[in-house]
């Protein structure tokens, strides 16, 4: 829980704010951009909520802050927790309740007619077990790397659920039921192609659903402000030149959707997606 008595500084008065427990991993900031900002160290309230939709991402913020770094003053507050899962767009969901574990990292629900997937994993809640319960379950857990793996075996051992890890990642979930060895693109199950990317781990993998979604990790993310492509060559802890490499794989694909790990989610038209991966591509050997 927050404590009123060790704030960050910056916090502007009103109901919300922000300890000095957090661990600045931007959960907050992408889901309230205007009320959540970065002081360099830490996220802080910059805006107190000036509406209902405000109140109510503020909110999602708070329940989603991995270290429970946010408070709230209020004695009324807006009741979201059956919020999550968020919808993202169709049958795609974001968890909420980011782990410390993973850094704070996101995760993601599909509901398929074939099973339904989970890509990197939450905080193992009862709200979210029922939640996944009542969308038909959980078949296959798609883990991007080891970074983000968090509660990943409390949640296939509760659904009776499939773990995909790649074999160089497979210390961080050593009893996973599925091990992928291969280098190239794997068609595995209807609407579904896991393509690995070496490059911030050894093993690192992204998961492109119906050709629209691509489930990034920790390898590509968006840049709103600066309305492009993002890869984090500060916390590439394999090699940034595989992981350039890695990228120019994914010209070949269609996506409008960049869901990442760490880093905000873009939508962009597929053929504008594609000229900021171009873009990007060309940025990276000299960030590296």
């Amino acid at each position: 829980m927050a404590d009123q008595k060790n704030l960050v500084a910056e916090n502007v008065a009103g109901d919300f704010f922000v300890d000095r427990t957090c661990i600045n991993c931007d959960t907050c900031r992408q889901l309230a951009p205007t009320v959540f900002a970065d002081q360099g160290q830490f996220s802080y309230v910059c805006n107190q909520p000036q509406s209902a939709e405000q109140e109510i991402e503020a909110m999602h913020a708070l329940l989603s802050c991995p270290v429970g770094s946010i408070g709230n003053r209020s004695k009324i507050k807006p009741d979201v927790l059956g919020d999550f899962p968020l919808k993202i767009t169709e049958n795609v969901y974001y968890c909420g309740f980011n782990s410390a574990e993973s850094y704070g990292g996101n995760s993601f629900f599909i509901t398929h007619p074939d099973g339904n997937w989970l890509v990197d994993s939450p905080k193992f809640l009862p709200h979210l077990v029922k939640q996944f319960t009542a969308l038909g379950g959980i078949k296959y857990i798609f883990l991007t790397h080891r970074d983000d793996v968090a509660d990943a075996h409390k949640y296939a051992q509760e659904f009776a659920a499939q773990r995909l890890i790649h074999r160089d990642e497979l210390s961080s979930q050593p009893q996973s039921e599925i091990i992928i060895d291969d280098q190239e693109t794997v068609e595995f199950a209807s609407d579904f192609k896991i393509i690995v990317t070496p490059g911030h781990t050894r093993g690192h993998m992204v998961l492109l659903y119906k050709d629209s979604v691509l489930f990034t990790g920790d390898h590509l993310s968006y840049d709103p402000d600066e309305d492009r492509l993002y890869a984090h060559e500060r916390h590439c802890w394999y090699s940034w030149e595989e992981q350039t490499q890695s990228m120019k794989k994914l010209i070949q694909y269609k996506f409008e959707w960049v869901l990442a790990g760490h880093g905000n989610r873009g939508h962009l038209p597929g053929e504008k997606m594609k000229t900021k991966l171009l873009e990007l591509i060309e940025r990276m050997p000299s960030l590296g």
